[in-house]
């Protein structure tokens, strides 16, 4: 006979069944109980400072892992501050469970205390939304919750849990776990890809998505090197592909190596692996026509629903990443490449976009930032969240692994220090460090608190540049020399790092911060690297007068 436990303990039992035993929130009254279960089950919970951060945490750990991230916050206000983290997964293809605090059922329709409509509230934006009102059936949407959020497009899931409905009991049986399924590439599709990848003589295939594993990386660069095949990735990727593999041409991302842009309109077949290809990417959906590219595209995704969304392909291939990437290791080349030449020319490209870094105005200089960067340990995990800052990261840091990088392709700022958090906590044996601008790193910057209580010892940098460097980078373009609204003032951010109980250095002189960000690596818990950047450098490739006189010379 079935143990009775209440709907809370079932939860979190029904959770650690399946492997999922760490979760990031901020706790409230309305899912008390599952604290309580936590407690006794000895639940990794990370206690956050607000519902966006934890959200970005979690979106953090299923990318890191490709299982589900977990997120608890309180109805009303909690839900809604979850909501920016629950918008990166959504747009990443990030598998995340947001468990929602929820008035009693009784209660519900009366606009009762926070009371907030789950379905109608996430419903356009999770792939799922739904409450559980009977504590019986905790298991069963739990492994409902988990499937959801990992198959097809992978994506955030949001689950209502009325506070009545959490002390209920129930006697139910232990839940099995649950094993995600992958989605096979037919062997009709795979044979028809080999020939048109024989047949071809300008390929170049384009890495992304979500869900990969370790293996599949693998395999997938097996498959690259057998093919002599040029592989590029899609915006804050990186992971996916290792910068030091002679087939690397680079990253579709955000103001990308102009060479590599050319080669991939110039090739004759493109095989899109995982990813949508979406606005950055796609370079605001000019890389490739719409609806009919003029290169033969071959697009593998897992959801059938992607495949033909935007891009009509040749071939369509209904496949997982790590399935798919399996299937590739059966493929043979032709015993001539004829393109073998421009994939290491397509390397030696990507080299060079990304070795030298540019001198820029003002004292400190990229340069350092970049140096140290690139000697960390090849399982470093990096992060960021969104400004011009990131520039310099995603061009001139080499990523070498899998697991090692976590961005938002959304754009979200404030990402980097929660996410920075997440890897820490799940690897707690590797180097983390998060980059921040000091608009992105505002956004967040209360999770410094959070790495303290947790003994996390995470590495922030903030690039203070003294403004939304990005949008007065836009400013600047459309109406030049009358800036408004996007000048900073912010503290000294050393000294909040020490007042939350964090190591603090500054960093304004040229030469300086190799010595200071040492300093921060033998630290035994976090620490803040504050970097003073001149405003005027704004890119690597663009300063604000460039770009300033650049918009007067053109009558703005």
């Amino acid at each position: 006979m079935a143990a009775l436990h209440t709907g809370a303990e079932i939860l979190v039992n029904a959770l650690l069944a399946n492997g999922l035993s760490t979760g990031f929130g901020v706790p409230g009254e309305s899912y008390l109980g599952v604290l309580e279960a936590m407690r006794a089950r000895a639940f990794d919970f990370v206690v956050c400072r607000q519902e966006g951060g934890a959200a970005m945490m979690a979106d953090a750990a299923g990318r890191l892992t490709g299982k589900p991230g977990l997120c608890f916050v309180t109805r009303g206000p909690g839900a809604a501050n979850a909501m920016s983290g629950l918008h990166v997964a959504s747009q990443d293809s990030t598998p995340l469970i947001l468990f929602v605090g929820q008035v009693a059922r009784g209660f519900r329709g009366r606009e009762a205390f926070q009371e907030l409509d789950v379905r109608a509230v996430f419903g356009s934006m999770a792939k799922w939304a739904i409450e559980i009102d009977d504590p019986a059936r905790v298991p069963e949407f739990v492994a409902r919750a988990v499937r959801t959020a990992c198959q097809g497009r992978p994506g955030p899931v949001v689950i209502g849990l009325p506070e009545d409905m959490l002390a209920e009991a129930a006697a139910v049986a232990d839940a099995p776990p649950v094993a995600p399924a992958e989605t096979w590439p037919g062997l009709a599709d795979m044979a028809r890809l080999q020939k048109m990848l024989w047949a071809a003589e300008r390929p170049v295939a384009l890495i992304g998505g979500s869900r990969w594993s370790a293996a599949a990386v693998a395999s997938l660069a097996r498959f690259a090197e057998r093919f002599r095949l040029p592989a590029a990735v899609t915006f804050r990727r990186q992971m996916l592909f290792a910068a030091d593999h002679p087939c690397f041409a680079g990253d579709l991302g955000i103001a990308p190596n102009p060479k590599l842009v050319a080669r991939v309109r110039e090739a004759d077949l493109v095989l899109l692996i995982g990813g949508r290809l979406s606005e950055v990417p796609s370079q605001s959906y000019d890389l490739l026509e719409v609806p009919f590219p003029r290169q033969t595209l071959v697009h593998v995704h897992p959801d059938p629903e992607e495949l033909g969304r935007v891009y009509q392909p040749a071939l369509a291939i209904n496949a997982s990443p790590i399935a798919f990437a399996s299937a590739l290791e059966a493929l043979q080349p032709p015993q001539s490449l004829p393109w073998s030449q421009l994939t290491a020319v397509a390397h030696d490209e990507y080299l060079e976009w990304s070795g030298a870094v540019p001198e820029h105005p003002g004292a400190v200089q990229m340069a350092e930032v970049v140096a140290a960067l690139n000697a960390l340990p090849r399982d470093a995990v990096l992060t960021n969240g969104a400004g011009n800052y990131a520039g310099w990261l995603h061009r001139f840091r080499r990523f070498n692994g899998y697991g090692t990088q976590a961005a938002p392709a959304s754009g979200s700022m404030g990402y980097g220090l929660p996410a920075a958090i997440a890897a820490k906590r799940l690897f707690p044996e590797r180097e983390v460090v998060a980059v921040a601008g000091d608009g992105c790193f505002m956004m967040t910057c209360q999770e410094l608190a959070t790495a303290v209580q947790h003994g996390l010892a995470v590495i922030v940098l903030v690039i203070d540049n003294g403004q939304y460097g990005t949008i007065r980078m836009h400013q600047e373009r459309e109406f030049p020399g009358r800036p408004f609204a996007t000048g900073l003032h912010s503290p000294d951010f050393a000294a909040l790092a020490r007042a939350c109980g964090a190591a603090g250095f500054t960093v304004s002189a040229r030469g300086a911060f190799a010595d200071a960000f040492a300093e921060a690596r033998a630290c035994s818990g976090p620490a803040l690297v504050h970097v003073r950047l001149d405003p005027d450098a704004l890119s690597p490739t663009a300063t604000l007068e460039g770009v300033r006189s650049a918009a007067r010379a053109a009558g703005r």
